[in-house]
């Protein structure tokens, strides 16, 4: 069993910071659960371009507001307490909070905790044996 508090993430390697966005990755791929859980905020009033090429991910929105748009279909939705988005077709979306946006995700493959978003908003697929093979442990 694993127990964690988000008091125990904030500010180790496992807290992510960006100008547009905060992630603490509570749940990663060596805990081998198949998937990785983050809490993020997302910052009011910027524009967020993703694009999980090689994950799926889920969203549950549990305090702020803002909008998601569906990047091929140009169809946007409201996002508010209580909203949940799967990008179940590696779906290509901005986010744009109007208030801080505080969010559990939800990855599967699960996440090392160690991407970074390229040019496109895609992570790239890292696996736990890949940081074993170069000698390098958590």
């Amino acid at each position: 069993m694993i127990v964690r508090t988000l008091d125990e993430i904030t500010d180790t390697d496992a807290d992510i910071k960006t100008p547009n966005w905060r992630s603490k990755r509570i749940v990663l791929a060596k805990e081998k659960a198949g998937f990785s859980v983050h809490e993020t905020t997302l910052y009011a009033g910027t524009v967020n371009d993703f694009w999980y090429a090689n994950h799926i991910e889920a969203v549950f929105v549990f305090e702020g507001e803002g909008e998601i748009t569906d990047k091929a279909t140009g169809e946007t939705h409201q996002l508010k307490p209580g909203s949940l988005y799967l990008l179940n077709n590696h779906d290509k979306h901005q986010v744009r909070p109007r208030t801080d946006m505080r969010t559990v995700c939800v990855f599967n493959p699960p996440v090392t905790g160690r991407e970074v978003h390229d040019e496109n908003g895609v992570y790239p697929i890292v696996r736990e044996e890949d940081d074993l093979a170069d000698g390098v442990t958590s």
